[in-house]
């Protein structure tokens, strides 16, 4: 008995490996950090640099998918290991780009992103299967760590490309070598439970109206596609995740276009990122407490406040009310991955969840294409009213789809 609680225990410290792996992983999401050195280097527009996080978020989601079919054949260790090589690769490629924008394409919106997608996976699925119980605050936990990585390392990688004695050539070495030595020795701690260790489960509350009148089935990712449920869960999660996608593409010049000096524009890049952070260990807490429905509604109506406050913002010129939008719009897109996986394991059961998790993510490449929409409409209206009231549109479009939502 006492072994068995032991075994049990370990799992808090699995969820502490986790959130730590997944804080380096995140640095994927400090792009409009990273990508600013790139393109005073090498003269790059910010539609090329664009591109590339479109790119990255397509790739990371294909990670996503090797990494859950790699997991069952390789197990965790293995997986893990190639992750930490494509990471380490993919930013020691980055760190030497000579001016030829497809390098970067390749470099770090493929290779960097599949290792980063891969690891991503494999932690979360692994540390996730510790928790039936917890579904919604392992998930948040995990993906706060993945969103507080640009506001932590996003900030030390700028004071790095800053500093004369470093560059951003090092500094991406430097991460490049970080990311690769966490993950593997992530690979060499992190473990499945053991077969047949009984583990916690979920307690029904129904007094809380926070259980669905369904019974969980194990549904294969083929089963779960041809449910039209899962479009509509699906889609809604693109239109939500891409009202922060677009604004993380560009949050820096959106603060300086409403009038916030430069640095502050900095720091609010970073408040967004803690936001989203807070965004994704709130609402898995919430998804624990009220359920699966209330949550979604919840996160969706706070993505339609997040998108009308920036909107406002920018037609008033209001710093202010740019600030609160940016931090809404953090907790908002911070609530999207935290639902995904919460979502998947509460529809389709546990047995197949690294890959229909890894399906379900794909909601990234499609927030990732509207951002580059964004982007487009951005450039060619010169203006962020076109591009927040497309998100605006989305985000309403969102909510006919999320209320529904009833059955898998």
């Amino acid at each position: 008995m006492g072994k068995s609680s032991q075994n049990i225990s370990i799992r808090w410290f699995y969820l502490v490996v986790g959130v730590i792996a997944m804080l380096f992983a995140g640095i994927i999401y400090a792009w409009s950090i990273l990508k600013a050195p790139l393109e005073s280097a090498f003269g790059w527009e910010p539609t090329a640099t664009a591109l590339n996080f479109t790119i990255t978020m397509c790739f990371f989601c294909i990670g996503g998918v090797v990494g859950g079919l790699l997991v069952k054949r390789l197990g965790v260790k293995l997986s893990l290991i190639l992750s930490a090589v494509l990471s380490f690769v993919g930013f020691l490629l980055t760190s030497r780009l000579s001016g030829n924008v497809t390098m970067l394409y390749i470099s770090y919106g493929i290779i960097t992103a599949l290792g980063i997608g891969l690891a991503y996976n494999v932690i979360i699925s692994t540390v996730s299967a510790w928790f039936p119980d917890k579904k919604g605050t392992c998930s948040g936990a995990l993906m706060m760590g993945f969103g507080a990585s640009a506001l932590v390392l996003g900030n030390l990688s700028s004071a790095l490309i800053e500093s004369p004695s470093v560059g951003w050539r090092t500094t991406f070495l430097i991460l490049g070598i970080a990311l690769g030595v966490v993950l593997l020795v992530v690979g060499i701690i992190l473990r499945l439970p053991a077969p047949g260790l009984a583990l916690p489960q979920p307690q029904a509350k129904k007094s809380q109206g926070s259980t669905e009148d369904f019974i969980v089935q194990d549904m294969t990712p083929a089963q779960m596609v041809r449910r039209f449920t899962f479009w509509r869960a699906f889609i809604c999660i693109v239109f939500l995740a891409a009202v922060g996608n677009s604004v993380i593409s560009f949050a820096r010049d959106l603060a300086i276009s409403v009038g916030a000096q430069a640095t502050l524009a900095t720091t609010l890049v970073g408040v967004l990122s803690v936001c989203n952070g807070l965004g994704r260990i709130a609402i898995g807490a919430i998804f624990d407490i009220i359920g699966r429905r209330k949550t979604m509604l919840l996160a969706n109506l706070v993505a339609i406040v997040a998108a009308a406050l920036t909107l406002v913002s920018v037609f008033t010129s209001s710093v202010p009310l740019c600030i609160v939008g940016l931090c809404i719009t953090g907790v908002s897109y911070g609530a999207c991955p935290t639902i995904s996986s919460a979502f998947t394991a509460a529809f389709y059961g546990t047995k197949h969840f690294s890959i229909n998790f890894s399906i379900f993510n794909f909601n990234l490449m499609g927030a990732s294409l509207i951002a580059t929409v964004s982007s487009l409409l951005l450039q060619n209206s010169g203006g962020y009213i076109a591009p927040f009231a497309m998100l605006l549109v989305l985000a309403a479009v969102a909510l006919v789809l999320n209320v529904s939502i009833r059955r898998p």
